[in-house]
């Protein structure tokens, strides 16, 4: 059996399933690059890199990965780059040479990577040159230095980041130019289907970031489809404003766009009057963001100024939409915010709206080839319409299990009806049209700006500090970014305050994780066995 209460709304003319690719990402570029090879492929502040110019590239780092850097099938490489016309390359790059893709987050500090590293057992890495003095004392034996004004090749008068204009300053590492420039040819591409692709990190209730096992089949499955659910045409330009080192970002904007032979437009940070002259200099057609970055755009007193009229597609996820922000969307964009809903273990979207009948606060309906039920948390009995409990998903985008975590992928997969579905941890329902709703989370995550934080992890490092006793970790509402990080803390003595646990956070902690309200008490609730109730404290500050 398979849940199709949802096919009525389906968007028109879209086919109800699809067939799974069995190619590897990598010949998504090779295809396009055939079709297109003068077509922009990326427009980095105004200089346009075409399809055939980033395969070039993408091949000859290729070669220099496999035979400097002695990459062989299977490696990981660790990606550590903001948005660029480099991250696009050196991804492909890392596809063609065999190997698997570990994007990192940007905003991970030394101690962060470290665990990447180690767990990922990488031995090569691509870095911004900004962010290479966070990677260097981990002494990887290879680390490719990437500057990013290598790519800004026409004048432009666009807001640039200073790390963006900034010229080539790090001596350490091989330059991304000096990579690029041996021009050494990889050996034959021989990745297939099953092998593994990307190895993204989550985090969770417990321990440590894992790696979530994508082939290049579980990521095609959400790369494909795109096309097909909106109709889009190969001049579709998208604005890939999200960062790309998230499930969301690598393929709404960019593997995706990819695929259908598609202009990107990249901003390597988020910058609301950019963000407008790029979609009405480039003609933007697409773009996927989330709630903070529409509520800064719109908020925009200098947004009457610009055209953004050639906008066809807005959608997103990440938190739900509020009505009232939806409403003041349509309004200003005169179209309505597609929502969708995914995990790092489904590769983005295991749900979407329709686009021609989507509805607000909605998760949307299960998207090409998936199966979603809703099953209780006690008995693991599936339930009916309206009836709230865990959401299951099967389909061919989900991940194959967490890296060198046997027992954590176990746990995370139930049988049921005689598949194996991914247990999500959210908590939601489905509606009599088939359209899922979430409503709480089982597991215990903050979406602070559509980052999420795992408390577990937070305390992890809190406990580092040498003055702090017991903490915990737990959301705090908060009017711009939904959530943020709020942090109980049981000092060891009374000489401690707030704004130095702040602090000293920052210097070891990427930005989104940084507790931005700290709370000092004396004691935490606890079990009778000494547990923590971290759900009474959040239950507490959510009642404030």
């Amino acid at each position: 059996m398979t849940f199709t209460r949802h096919f009525a709304h389906w968007p028109p003319g879209a086919p109800k399933t699809l067939p799974v690719s069995r190619e590897s990402v990598y010949t998504n570029l090779v295809a396009s690059t055939e079709k297109y090879p003068e077509r922009t492929l990326v427009d980095y502040y105004g200089t346009r890199l075409a399809y055939a110019d980033i395969k070039r590239e993408a091949d000859a780092l290729a070669g220099f990965l496999q035979r400097h850097c002695g990459v062989v099938k299977g490696d990981r490489v660790l990606l550590y780059l903001q948005n660029s016309p480099q991250f696009v390359v050196a991804y492909y790059a890392i596809l063609r040479a065999d190997a698997a893709v570990v994007p990192v987050n940007s905003m991970n500090r030394t101690e962060e990577l470290r665990h990447y590293v180690e767990d990922a057992q990488a031995s090569v890495a691509i870095v911004g040159q900004e962010l290479y003095e966070r990677i260097a004392p981990l002494h990887l034996p290879h680390v490719i230095v990437a500057t990013y004004s290598d790519y800004l090749r026409t004048a432009s008068d666009l807001p640039l980041p200073d790390f963006v204009s900034a010229t080539r300053a790090t001596a350490g590492g091989i330059a991304w130019r000096d990579a690029i420039g041996a021009a050494l040819e990889p050996a034959a591409h021989a990745a297939a289907a099953d092998d593994l692709a990307v190895l993204p990190y989550t985090s969770g209730t417990t321990g440590k970031p894992k790696g979530c096992i994508h082939t290049h089949a579980t990521v095609q499955a959400t790369t494909i489809p795109y096309l097909y659910w909106r109709g889009d045409e190969g001049d579709a330009v998208v604005l890939s404003a999200l960062p790309m080192f998230h499930v969301t970002g690598m393929q709404a904007g960019m593997n995706a766009p990819i695929y259908r032979g598609s202009t990107i437009v990249v901003l390597s940070r988020w910058d609301r009057d950019c963000a407008a002259m790029q979609i009405e200099r480039a003609r933007v057609t697409n773009w996927s963001a989330i709630t903070t970055m529409l509520v800064d755009f719109i908020s925009n007193p200098r947004l009457a100024q610009y055209d953004i009229s050639s906008l066809r597609v807005l959608g997103g996820g990440g938190a739900a939409m509020p009505e009232a922000l939806a409403r003041k969307l349509e309004d200003v964009f005169r179209l309505p915010y597609v929502e969708g809903y995914g995990l790092t273990e489904t590769m983005a979207p295991s749900h979407i709206n329709p686009p021609q009948r989507p509805k607000r606060q909605c998760a949307g309906i299960p998207f090409f080839n998936t199966d979603a039920r809703v099953i209780d948390l006690d008995t693991k009995a599936e339930l009916g319409v309206g009836e709230v409990g865990e959401i299951i998903v099967h389909g061919p985008q989900v991940f194959k299990g967490y890296w060198r975590e046997e027992q954590a992928t176990r746990e995370a997969f139930i049988e049921h009806d005689g598949k194996r579905f991914f247990r999500t941890g959210d908590l939601g329902y489905y509606d009599e049209e088939g359209y899922f709703f979430i409503t709480d989370r089982l597991k215990r995550m903050i979406n602070a700006s559509g980052y999420k934080v795992w408390p577990a992890e937070v305390e992890a490092m809190l406990y580092a500090h040498p003055g702090i006793k017991e903490a915990c970790v737990i959301g705090a509402p908060d009017g711009y970014r939904g959530e943020t990080v709020k942090a109980v803390i049981v000092p060891r003595d009374g000489g401690l305050t707030a704004e130095q646990i702040i602090e000293w956070a920052r210097a070891r902690m990427a930005a989104f994780k940084v507790p931005r309200v700290v709370q000092l008490v004396g004691e935490l609730p606890k079990t009778a066995t000494g547990k923590i109730l971290w759900r009474e404290l959040q239950e507490r500050e959510r009642a404030k």
